[in-house]
């Protein structure tokens, strides 16, 4: 059921603020260090998880499903509207930095599609 799914993910995300607050605790930041990072693994690592004891029926994972496919794409636009407001508050290092990420990325396409590309013709 998909209200199942809603509680896992509440509970991962709470979990995840509550370590993220308390890592960032023990490094002298006062700041959530990496709890939505927390919160989607431990839920990836909680959905996926087989054993006798926990077993997900499958009205249960297709909620989970549904929210683990909706939370994931919005937690990565929020950090990223974040990331883009102190880039711009950061000045032009922070600027440039970001700049220089997406344009190496972007050179790394070709290279990685020949690896592969090299890669799948030799299982032939």
């Amino acid at each position: 059921m998909v209200v199942y799914g809603v509680a896992l993910l509440a509970f991962c995300m709470l979990t995840g603020i509550f370590l993220g607050d308390l890592l960032g605790q023990l490094i002298g930041v006062d700041a959530n260090v990496g709890g939505i990072g927390i919160a989607m693994l431990l839920l990836i690592f909680i959905a996926n998880v087989r054993t006798n004891r926990f077993e997900i029926n499958t009205l249960t994972k297709s909620g989970v499903n549904f929210w683990s496919a909706m939370y994931i794409p919005i937690v990565v636009a929020m950090a990223a509207k974040q990331n883009v407001l102190a880039a711009i508050s950061g000045g032009w290092m922070a600027i440039i930095a970001g700049v220089m990420t997406v344009i190496i990325s972007f050179l790394m396409i070709p290279v990685l599609y020949k690896l592969l590309r090299r890669d799948s013709n030799d299982d032939f």
